[in-house]
């Protein structure tokens, strides 16, 4: 090893000024917090907001004159099988890229490095070298392959035949209690929610098959099998362990099942919903995740701008939101965003004048100032019945967090129409068809549309990661996906390619897009004469609303995301190209 001594020429302030980070005044500041934690500055720095964790690894490396690299520039995770697990994980370093033999590694900090370097030269047969990288990224990654490895170790020791029934659901799950947790069952479960925790997955899939117990995970909306199928001899053990959680019966399978339980994973609670389903292979289980830190970090401070809406779309919707009363309805599929997006309009009215508060099943967001009531059926508290109570609670917004019934809605309908404004959401596949979802469920048709004021259906659809590539396409497949060839000919389009950054999928999370339809009076009368569909939509398209494929297909022109996922996500117009 090349003796080398680390010297730092500036502070981590200092440096965070000249970079342009943070001004000299928020230096001074944080240096008299600093002084009181005790913490290091530039980790001081991250977790008060001032800086990024990138920006936090430039600062790292300018201080110690090493060379930076984004995250992000990782694309060959087939290296990390030159160093042994325990040996990454222990040590927090990662191999990084090969160019031209020679190997460069990933650090935080580079006095890891110089702390093994030594034992990298036998370990390794590359000339070597190191980045600095973003701490944050760098310690998820880790976290994700050890998490990763534990799932496949416990796998292959699956031989246990029954659960441990003394373990209850609300208790607390690390990484370091899976690996001492004594039965393979508990530890491939816990494993397994805290590996779907990190791949920020929102359902856990336990199905049965002929080929064995397969576990996948829904990411981005799209199902991925973690792990090669295991013995069938363990999906008994593995479905009693989720119901002794969940506090179900064990002894019966014979029928669905629907419980939840809670975790608190890393100091926080995470909450989960489970449905067990009988089977010719035994019994299913699938397992929703509701991990209210993930959420919030993906649609930042849940504001309006943070869904990258188009600015006429957005001034459209603003204006919806803050009508004073009549109801605002978001429709869609299971997992198509609509909560995420009325916490969004909430948080455009939260303010000190004003009272909110919701309902819902469970409560997905906590937010200051609104009040908020979680629905428990078991102990009689329904939609119907906590929205009856509301009302004596004199509120100026209400968020319904789903109408499922009759008497839901009519008490909807009857307090949008008596001074408050409405929030909430129906399951139905396009606007158009919300009037008849409501008329199945005996509301009128004159109603309903004197309290809605506008109806929004919304689609998530994936994004491209960086690592995107070109795709060349001819008048004949623009014609097979419904794209007009006259329109888009020599457009560039994108595809998907795959890299360490997005797992291999090619995406690299989701955006939402929606079809805002407003009521005014020529569309309130046709709708409750219940004209077609095609004059409905030739009616909302002269006031200005984009339908759900065009907004689609608008982000695949962007190059946003590909013209399969448009396909995939939206429905082809059998009228037309678009």
């Amino acid at each position: 090893m090349v003796d080398v001594y680390l010297k730092k020429k500036k502070m981590i302030g200092e440096l965070a000024v000249e970079l342009g980070f943070i001004s000299e005044a928020e230096k001074n500041a944080i240096l008299v917090k600093q002084n009181i934690t005790d913490r290091r500055l530039g980790q001081f720095c991250f977790e008060e907001g001032l800086i990024t964790d990138e920006q936090l690894a430039e600062l790292i490396a300018s201080q110690f004159s090493c060379e930076y690299a984004p995250f992000e520039k990782m694309n060959q995770p087939e290296l990390v099988k030159l160093l042994d697990m325990d040996f990454i994980l222990k040590n927090k370093i990662l191999p990084f890229s090969l160019y031209d033999e020679h190997l460069v590694f990933a650090v935080s900090d580079p006095i890891d490095y110089f702390r093994v370097a030594e034992e990298l030269e036998i370990l390794v047969e590359f000339d070597f070298s190191f980045v600095i990288v973003s701490p944050k990224k760098l310690e998820e990654y880790i976290k994700r392959l050890g998490l990763s490895r534990d799932i496949i170790d416990v796998s292959e020791e699956m031989r246990l035949p029954v659960v441990r029934e003394s373990d209850q659901g609300d208790y607390e799950i690390s990484t370091e209690k899976v690996s001492s947790q004594e039965s393979p069952v508990v530890k491939l479960v816990d494993s397994t929610i805290l590996d779907a925790i990190n791949k920020s997955a929102s359902d856990i899939h336990f199905e049965g098959s002929a080929k064995g117990l397969i576990i996948r995970y829904r990411i981005d909306g799209m199902l991925h099998q973690i792990i090669d199928p295991l013995d069938m001899e363990n999906m008994g053990p593995v479905i009693s362990r989720l119901k002794v959680m969940s506090e179900l019966d064990i002894s019966e399978k014979r029928i669905p099942q629907d419980g939840r339980f809670k975790l608190k994973v890393s100091d926080r609670f995470v909450d989960f919903r489970i449905s067990v389903l009988p089977t010719i292979f035994g019994e299913d289980a699938v397992i929703r995740i509701l991990d209210q830190q993930r959420m919030a970090v993906t649609t930042g401070d849940l504001s309006l701008e943070g869904m990258r809406l188009d600015p006429p779309e957005l001034k459209r919707l603003r204006r919806q939101v803050k009508a004073p009363y009549g109801m605002f309805l978001m429709t869609g599929p299971t997992g198509s965003g609509k909560t995420t997006t009325l916490y969004r309009a909430l948080s455009e009215v939260n303010t000190r004048d004003t009272k909110i508060i919701t309902i819902e099943d469970p409560v997905e967001y906590q937010l200051e100032g609104i009040v908020q009531i979680p629905v428990n059926e078991k102990k009689g508290l329904t939609f119907s019945k906590g929205l009856r109570s509301i009302l004596r609670h004199d509120p100026d917004k209400i968020l319904l967090g789903e109408i499922r019934d009759s008497e839901t809605a009519q008490i909807a309908i009857q307090s949008a129409l008596t001074g408050h404004q409405v929030f909430t959401t129906v399951h139905a596949n396009t606007s158009f068809e919300v009037v008849n979802r409501f008329i199945h469920m005996d509301i009128e048709p004159y109603n309903l549309v004197s309290a809605l004021n506008c109806i929004v259906a919304q689609r998530l659809i994936r994004v491209l990661c960086n690592c995107r590539i070109k795709k060349q396409v001819t008048d004949a497949y623009l014609t097979e996906n419904g794209f007009d060839p006259n329109r888009y000919r020599g457009h560039t389009f994108y595809e998907s390619c795959g890299c360490d950054n997005c797992n291999g999928t090619g995406y690299s999370g989701r955006k939402a897009i929606i079809e805002h339809i407003e009521l005014d009076g020529d569309l309130r009368e046709m709708f409750i004469k219940r004209v077609s569909v095609s004059m409905l939509k030739k009616a909302a398209l002269a006031r200005g609303s984009v339908f759900l494929r065009d907004a689609a297909v608008n982000e695949a022109v962007r190059g946003m995301t590909t013209i399969e996922e448009v396909n995939r996500v939206t429905f082809m117009d059998q009228e037309g190209v678009t």
